[in-house]
């Protein structure tokens, strides 16, 4: 899925909003990471990082990362296990569809907050928030250098 290079601005503080006004509703999880590097499958490296950033440990197992790889021009939405049973691999095309296209116009924090917020509503679909639910992952983009 192919991003404009280089990356725009992102609006951290709206994008950090968003996650959380998500999670409000949902036990689900939600991260954003953007790769300092290329990356030849986002697919991949999403799945990769998405282990190294410890989201297979929720307790439903219903963490979902967007993964930004500006350097390769490219990006991808994975999620956890008990998430992905729930919605399929159609979900996950049209929520890159819709996300892409703002990608396009260049502005990268509509476009991830319009991914957050639909993940969001899925996530509260299937994965209500609990009286005893707790923020297990930080509500942040993550850039590492």
């Amino acid at each position: 899925m192919n991003l404009l290079s280089p990356l725009p601005p992102i609006d951290d503080d709206r994008v950090g909003a968003a996650i959380v006004a998500a999670e409000e509703s949902t036990s689900g999880e939600i991260r954003v990471f953007i790769s300092p590097g290329k990356t030849e499958d986002p697919v991949l490296a999403a799945e990769k990082q998405f282990e190294q950033m410890n989201m297979t440990q929720t307790a439903a197992r219903n963490g979902v990362l967007i993964f930004l790889a500006p350097a390769s021009h490219t990006f991808a939405v994975v999620g956890d296990k008990g998430i992905h049973e729930k919605c399929g691999q159609p979900f996950w095309q049209d929520l890159a569809d819709s996300m892409r296209e703002a990608f396009k116009q260049g502005d990268f924090t509509h476009g991830l907050v319009l991914g957050i917020e639909r993940t969001g509503a899925l996530l509260a679909e299937f994965f209500p928030r609990q009286p005893d639910d707790r923020n297990e992952l930080p509500n942040r983009i993550e850039r590492p250098e």
